[in-house]
């Protein structure tokens, strides 16, 4: 199976949120096996998407969703149906046809809201999102249905026979004051047209004179009422005795009797007006818990909280002996306190079972702050009920709503003013973050900052730790990667000088953890934690990790490592802190508030819960989210000065010498893959990838050797021609390869176009040195580039002063090429961030490109990939037809 020639071996398209819009993402999935009909259900997707991503929305919902879908597909899915139904369900629809404008219910809000799943672009879908999505949708539908001739509900249930338009004729009931009848029931029908899309709603008994002598339009009429009347007893008695044409009055019983058949008579196109309460019947009897009413003893997530369990109905509390006493009453509907509620013996004795198993848990003592909150996620499995229908709340005495207001708005917490030795001057969202970072920490309770990149994380950590050394002296630990040494030592001295820190860069470094004089902070890296072992004898007032997601995988030796260090407090810093796994939320979480989302086991338990049925993600993120400060860059109310940033390809063409070399490797990679199989195959795959790659930087990459003539090398005359034009103007640049060993020839040649020398930092670069090449490359002194190689310049320092980036060579991973751009697309940047990307046409970084474009339109920032081992599943064929060089003007 291909796509436009490209092999889609083992590919799966899955659709992502980001932002405003939608985006597909082409995503290797090595472990799923697709069938040839999978496929093409995949593939005309994509096409879809790619002719109109509104229309392609809507088509979505008429389809039967694969199990194998994606959280972020199934929750499109949801979203198209969702609308779908609304849209079944509008009243006089056949009338208004493409005039009609669908809006979410209450309903339709809370359902999407809470079907967010915790994916990359979470953070977009807000009312905002639904309503204007619902808009688009609609317009689609518009389009759709004006080039229709045939009836609306023809057109929808030949793309989906479960979905029928309401009929003209409505159902209603409502209250009245009577004992012995205490509701009303009427039939209407409207009398809506073509030509006039508003209608009134009269009687149905006006119909036998509206169209007498016309019976095939009274037929037509009662077309939907024939149907519920050969389904329900209940509408046939009325039809065969003609009440259904009166308005007539119902006793209690033949009320609850309707009402029960409410969903049956949509089925068959019959829309039915009726009281409020019974639409959310469900929820009128519950349990509510009321946890942490007055303030602990002490803090942290083992302190004890209040625990009060109570029967409410419909918001006002209910006795035990009441709820037994409606046990003793028939099935049916019943009248407490002047307000009507169902009687369903299952339920409310599964109801009362659950407040009993309440009561005795509340004798038994106090819940933990963990078990608190962790309630939401746990509550049914504690109480042991069984059925869906019991409603369990967990609410929050006065003291812990008062804390997880001021966790999820930072504005209500009390604001500190730092001394005049914290040399920064703080935005005000930054002010918010510092304050909410010191109150979770007083609490005893882990943070983790995840606001966008450039937003000024660490800032706002140093005012927390000068913050602790003015007011407790304490020592605190600080886990980063071995590349951002210099980048914190440098931002310490320069906003907080006073706060002394000393670097533990390798085994041999020199400290002593129980010296009388410590200083304020150590610092050290992930790949230090595992050997330091003396880390973990000592309980720190802070631990703070940044790039937390180097803790992701709670199996690893260097996750274990960190965990067990001892702390008081503890500060998760992450850009991206949820990639496209709940385990990693877990293991995020079991660092910060260890206990709060259960064991492994229990956790995974919740998830596999949490898809088999309903995916409502909204307990879930009632748990964590006060603990996640996530602000975004792209934000304009949290910065508005951060300038966009403009990508362009530059693509070039590959000397001769480049050709012979590269249709020569193309010729060895052919017979050597036939004889290849297993592990030899894979790496030969891999290694010759490498080889390409080379050889489209310049042939002496490849040959290894130490000329690198301009003429020889595509990219090289490309480069030329950028940095021309940036040496004109004075700009400075920033350019990025994956291989150190071009870091020098590429300055080497740089330095022949700017007339002067730039800057080299790679992995080799020592740690102590690159704070000063930063320092250096930002300070007055003209220096026009720095070459860095991607995995040592992507992640963590501050280049503003550049604002031109260029990509040498190509990463294959969006994520991993957007944060190297980020080094310069950042605060304190004041002009357009320009991004080139030279690619080799025709050659395999074109073909690759085309990948990547469409991870760049369709998954946003994705951060997970299986880098280039996915190309070594493709067969021989696949392969070749990807390595081959397509010259210029090949078809």
């Amino acid at each position: 199976m291909t796509y436009n020639d490209k092999p889609i071996n083992n590919q799966v398209l899955t659709v992502c949120f980001f932002e405003h819009g939608f985006r597909l993402d082409f995503n290797a999935v090595s472990n799923l096996k697709l069938d040839d009909d999978q496929v093409d259900f995949e593939l005309d997707l994509y096409h879809r998407y790619l002719e109109n991503h509104d229309k392609m929305l809507f088509f979505f919902g008429f389809d039967e969703a694969p199990e194998y879908l994606s959280e972020s597909m199934k929750f499109l899915y949801s979203v198209s149906l969702q609308f779908l139904k609304r849209l079944a369900l509008t009243a006089d629809l056949e009338f208004k046809r493409e005039k009609v404008m669908v809006s979410p219910t209450k309903d339709d809000i809370y359902f999407i809201l809470g079907s967010v799943p915790y994916v990359i672009g979470m953070e977009c879908i807000d009312e905002r999102w639904i309503q204007s999505t619902y808009e688009k949708l609609s317009a689609v539908f518009s389009s759709e249905i004006a080039d229709y001739d045939g009836p609306i509900d023809d057109y929808l249930s030949s793309y989906n026979s479960n979905l029928h338009v309401m009929g003209s004729v409505f159902f209603h009931l409502v209250e009245q004051d009577s004992n012995a009848y205490p509701f009303a029931f009427l039939a209407t029908y409207s009398n809506g047209n073509m030509a006039n899309e508003k209608s009134s709603h009269i009687p149905l008994k006006s119909a036998l004179t509206e169209f007498e002598g016309e019976n095939d339009k009274l037929l037509k009429l009662m077309s939907s009422v024939t149907q519920a009347s050969q389904k329900s007893g209940f509408i046939a008695e009325l039809v065969e005795s003609g009440e259904i044409f009166s308005p007539l009055r119902f006793t209690a019983d033949e009320a609850y009797t309707f009402l029960t058949e409410v969903e049956l008579y949509e089925t068959c196109g019959i829309l039915s007006r009726i009281p409020d309460w019974w639409k959310t019947k469900k929820n009128a009897i519950s349990i509510d818990i009321k946890v942490g009413d007055s303030q602990p003893s002490k803090v942290g997530l083992e302190a004890l909280l209040s625990f009060e369990p109570s029967l409410y109905f419909d918001e006002e509390m209910l006795s035990e002996e009441t709820l037994k006493s409606m046990l003793n009453e028939t099935s049916g509907l019943s009248l407490i306190n002047g307000k009507w509620v169902e009687v369903n013996h299952e339920q409310l004795s599964a109801t009362l079972a659950a407040y009993e198993k309440a009561k005795a848990l509340f004798e038994n003592g106090k819940f933990t702050m963990a078990e608190a909150m962790r309630l939401q996620l746990n509550i049914a499995d504690l109480l042991n009920i069984k059925n869906r229908d019991v409603n369990v709340g967990i609410s929050h005495g006065e003291w812990l709503k008062l804390v997880t207001n001021k966790l999820k708005n930072p504005a209500l917490i009390e604001q500190v003013a730092l001394t005049s030795d914290f040399k920064a001057v703080l935005r005000e969202y930054q002010e918010q973050g510092f304050n909410w970072l010191r109150y979770l920490n007083q609490l005893g309770f882990g943070a983790c900052l995840a606001d966008d990149m450039g937003l000024g994380k660490t800032v706002q950590v140093i005012a927390l730790l000068e913050s602790i050394r003015i007011t407790s002296k304490g020592c605190s630990l600080l886990i980063i990667p071995a590349s951002l040494m210099g980048n914190w030592q440098r931002e310490l001295e320069r906003f907080s000088p006073e706060l002394k820190f000393e670097m533990i860069y390798n085994k041999f470094s020199e400290f002593d953890l129980l010296k009388p004089d410590q200083p304020d902070l150590y610092i050290t890296t992930y790949g230090m934690v595992a050997r330091l072992q003396q880390l973990s004898l000592k309980t720190w007032d802070l631990l703070v990790i940044d790039e937390a997601q180097a803790i992701k995988n709670p199996t690893t030796k260097q996750t274990k490592a960190v965990k067990a260090i001892r702390a008081k407090g503890r500060i998760a810093l992450t850009g991206t802190p949820i990639e496209n796994s709940l385990s990693d939320l877990w293991s995020l979480f079991d660092f910060l508030n260890s206990g709060l989302l259960g064991t492994s086991k229990e956790f995974k338990q919740f998830i596999r819960h949490l898809r088999e049925h309903h995916s409502d993600y909204s307990k879930l993120k009632e748990v964590v989210n006060p603990f996640i400060m996530r602000r975004l860059k792209t934000d304009k109310s949290v910065i508005a000065d951060l300038p966009d940033k403009i990508e362009m390809k530059a693509y070039t063409t590959l000397s001769k010498k480049q050709v012979v070399l590269y249709q020569a490797l193309v010729k060895e990679l052919t017979a050597k893959l036939e004889a290849s199989q297993g592990i030899g195959r894979k790496g030969l795959v891999l290694s010759s990838i490498m080889k390409f790659k080379q050889i489209c930087n310049h042939p002496d990459h490849y040959l290894r050797l130490n000329e690198y003539e301009l003429k020889h090398s595509g990219k090289f005359l490309r480069l030329q021609e950028i940095c021309e034009t940036i040496y004109e103007k004075r700009e400075r640049v920033l350019v990025f390869t994956q291989f150190r060993e071009m870091t020098t020839p590429i300055a080497n040649f740089l330095e022949t176009i700017f007339k002067r020398s730039g800057l080299i930092l790679h992995g080799g670069t020592p740690v102590k040195k690159r704070a000063g090449l930063v320092d250096e490359f930002c300070g007055e002194a003209y220096v026009p580039f720095m070459v860095l190689s991607l995995k040592a310049g992507g992640v963590g320092l501050n280049l503003t002063a550049a604002n031109h980036v260029i990509h040498f060579d190509r990463w294959w991973n969006p994520a991993v090429e957007n944060q190297a751009t980020d080094r310069a697309f950042r605060i304190g940047q004041k002009k357009n961030v320009m991004v080139h990307k030279l690619i080799t046409s025709g050659t395999i970084e074109e073909k690759i490109d085309l990948m990547i474009e469409e991870k760049n339109k369709l998954a946003g920032d994705i951060i997970a990939s299986t880098g280039e081992s996915w190309i070594t599943e493709m067969d021989n064929d696949q392969l070749l037809k990807l390595f081959t060089l397509q010259q210029v003007g090949d078809v």
